[in-house]
């Protein structure tokens, strides 16, 4: 589907990628609006509505192979995951700065609670004009994939390993029809399988040995369908930052209410706060699962590098 108007943004013309699956399915019924905002503020763009998650990583990194620098994610965080996987190769940005713009679509992305954007098509619609943008780290984790290699990716938002990860991977694989239920299945059905475990911590070189059941990596701060995980976190500082449970089990759910409410789990006697402005690697004493963004990625060890600032965030 193409549309072609006649002004032209300071980045150049727009490259639309829609995720008809975001959104549990939902954004499918937006790309009609999403066109009629793009043609009512005369934004000069093309649009391509994606078959599967594949085509959103390769779409990206086609757009910037023919010229485009501007790049809009229509859909969830999984979609802005595999947009801005696409916008790498070879370790760096295939063209210098690209700029990443999110229209959520009604999907309930965490990326746009950080930055307090609309979620609603045509008020995202209006930040697609200007110059304002906010320049956005991101981290590259290599873990352990399915068959034993080593995966290698990029993530924008917020990283879990350990209980937090089982409990998104759990909820993932359970139906749709469940709706929000999911999250509650998979939150019990990770909490009775995990157990804490010794675990080597190495940030920016400095090796210590912690005992914890749940790590968060936090380079946005929402994650998990608006759990305020890293609150302290800001994506353009040049630091993740982890958030480490060494306190007992049961402090996956005493916590809950106050990640809720504003985040404010932090500082917590039972949480040990590191940050990196290079790298963490993590190093459990037994095979944990690695997501971002939401996504299952792998399992440990698994590293994460700071990339700091090669992509500009549409704000």
């Amino acid at each position: 589907m193409r549309a072609m108007s006649t002004v032209t943004s300071p980045f150049g013309a727009l490259a639309v990628i829609v995720d008809p699956a975001a959104g549990d399915g939902s954004v499918a019924s937006q790309v009609t609006a999403v066109q009629r905002a793009l043609e009512g503020r005369r934004i000069e763009h093309r649009i391509h509505v994606a078959t599967g998650r594949l085509d959103v990583t390769r779409s990206a990194g086609l757009a910037l192979d023919e010229g485009y620098r501007f790049v809009a994610a229509v859909g969830d965080d999984a979609t802005v995951h595999d947009v801005v996987n696409g916008m790498f190769r070879d370790g760096r940005t295939i063209v210098e700065t690209p700029v990443l713009a999110v229209l959520g679509a009604g999907s309930g992305g965490d990326l746009l609670k950080s930055f307090g954007l609309p979620d609603d098509v045509d008020q995202a619609a209006a930040h697609l004009e200007g110059e304002q943008t906010y320049p956005f780290d991101v981290m590259k984790i290599a873990a352990v994939g399915r068959e034993g290699d080593r995966v290698v990716g990029y993530a924008h938002n917020v990283a879990e390993v350990g209980l937090h990860a089982a409990a998104t991977a759990a909820a993932a694989r359970l139906p749709r029809r469940l709706g929000n239920a999911r999250r509650f299945l998979g939150f019990w059905s990770a909490y009775a399988r995990t157990r804490a475990l010794p675990v080597t911590v190495t940030v920016d070189g400095r090796a210590r040995a912690l005992r914890t059941w749940s790590v968060i990596i936090g380079n946005g701060q929402f994650a998990d369908g608006g759990l305020r995980l890293s609150p302290r976190s800001f994506p353009g500082d040049g630091v993740l930052d982890a958030s480490i449970f060494t306190g007992p089990r049961s402090d996956a759910y005493r916590l809950l209410p106050r990640m809720f409410r504003h985040g404010d789990h932090i500082p917590d006697p039972g949480i040990t706060e590191l940050r990196a402005r290079l790298s963490l690697q993590l190093e459990p004493a037994a095979p944990w699962p690695v997501v971002a963004d939401g996504e299952l990625i792998g399992r440990t060890p698994v590293a994460f590098q700071v990339v700091p600032r090669q992509i500009l965030l549409k704000v």
